[in-house]
């Protein structure tokens, strides 16, 4: 029996080819000598790993560069067509169900608008089996190439690691969501009884941070914070590169932190939110007597549209969402001490270029000035479908964790 804490000979090689595996997704296309001086392995087991990950078809030859005064040094690469991911947004209007390559590349999506049965939960788990079965068929994919089903949701996630299969299938997931009703609903359990696949769950504000950390506009830093500004708010902080989840993974619930007490009613039944005053559904419920019943995407661009005319009300309403976010945002400088702050989500990037400005001077008048001074505030790069890449790396994350060996589950 292994002691704890000792690694097995299989945990040891596992660990070297997630190494190198990394390094190629990230990095590649990179020579075996270059590997050698990226992660400090012996030119012995490089040549050992390589040569697996290449007899898996985890890794190909995809050229040459010249050496100094030796023979040109082979590149190589993770294929991007090697295997499949699928990411599922789970939002407040539709559910959105995307297939993607290894290297992210979408090949096929399909947008579900949740009916007046808005998210009972049996609607939404049929559409999200319908969205995988549409996609899957309409691109020809053998579901065996498929690494996993990563599915981004509305609230708390209880993250039951023990429960979990040895792949990492969180198929006995349970989520908490107040403002869509959810009370500890199965979701896992639920999908499970329409698929075989690895299903990967989490936050839909941690899988926006975790895109944007990686391919986003949270790149080469290793504390950040990744706000999603769309119906409701929420936040994904980084730690020294880790997402960080608290006890029982609930941490990011940025938007039901408070900035007026005694204040507007939120959709979680308490008073005073940040959602209540700068979420889209708050805004448009505001803005509702300019355009009744246009929908909260195109209320929001009704507001923003009357606002860039000139339209006092309008313009006063998004100058106060401004100040309430930025003076959000500095309580999360003055918290954790950020590097970079990203702002994203479709209505953070529909109001992002108006209202920035406006935010980064709300969050310099409100937050200690040292570690605003460190602080840079942005916007999202990956656009209004980001929650939806994130999702997709969560089996992507366990086909890296694993080097590879998800393939041959």
């Amino acid at each position: 029996m292994t002691g704890r804490g000792k690694q097995t000979v299989r945990d040891l090689r596992r660990g070297s080819r997630s190494t190198l595996l990394r390094r190629l997704y990230f990095e590649g296309p990179l020579s075996r000598q270059e590997l050698g001086t990226l992660t400090g392995l012996s030119a012995g087991s490089i040549s050992n790993v390589t040569g697996d990950l290449l007899a898996d078809g985890l890794i190909e030859e995809c050229g040459s560069v010249e050496s100094d005064g030796g023979r040109p040094r082979v590149l190589l690469r993770v294929p991007p067509g090697r295997a499949h991911l699928v990411g599922v947004d789970v939002g407040e209007t539709q559910v959105r169900v995307a297939l993607f390559d290894l290297a992210l590349t979408e090949l096929a999506a399909g947008d579900h608008p949740l009916s007046d049965k808005g998210h009972d939960v049996d609607h939404v788990v049929e559409l999200i089996l319908t969205g995988l079965a549409e996609v899957l068929e309409r691109t020809g994919t053998d579901p065996a190439t498929v690494l996993g089903v990563g599915i981004g949701v509305p609230g708390i996630v209880e993250q039951n690691e023990s429960a979990a299969g040895a792949d990492g299938d969180a198929a006995d997931i349970v989520v908490h969501s107040q403002t869509v009703g959810w009370d500890a609903v199965p979701l896992g359990r639920l999908l499970r009884a329409g698929t075989d696949l690895p299903l990967h769950v989490d936050n839909g504000a941690k899988t926006l941070g975790q895109a944007e950390m990686w391919f986003g506009a949270g790149q080469g830093v290793r504390h950040a914070v990744i706000a999603l500004f769309g119906s409701g708010v929420g936040a994904c902080v980084i730690a020294d590169g880790a997402r960080f989840r608290g006890a029982t993974s609930s941490a990011g619930e940025w938007g039901h932190t408070k900035v007026h007490v005694g204040g507007r009613r939120c959709r979680c039944g308490s008073r005073g939110c940040l959602e209540a005053y700068v979420g889209a559904e708050a805004l448009v419920e505001r803005w509702g007597e300019a355009a009744p019943d246009a929908g909260e995407k195109a209320g929001l661009a009704a507001l923003l549209a009357a606002a860039e005319a000139g339209e006092p009300a309008a313009s006063g309403l998004l100058d106060e969402a401004a100040e309430y976010l930025g003076a959000a945002i500095a309580d999360l400088i003055n918290l954790f001490n950020p590097e970079r702050i990203v702002i994203g989500g479709w209505a953070g990037l529909l109001l992002g270029p108006r209202l920035l400005p406006a935010v980064r001077d709300a969050a310099t008048e409100y937050a200690l000035r040292f570690p605003r001074a460190q602080t840079s505030i942005e916007l999202g790069r990956l656009g209004p479908d980001a929650v939806t890449v994130g999702a997709a790396t969560l089996p992507l994350t366990r086909f890296l964790d694993t080097g590879g060996e998800l393939l041959n589950r």
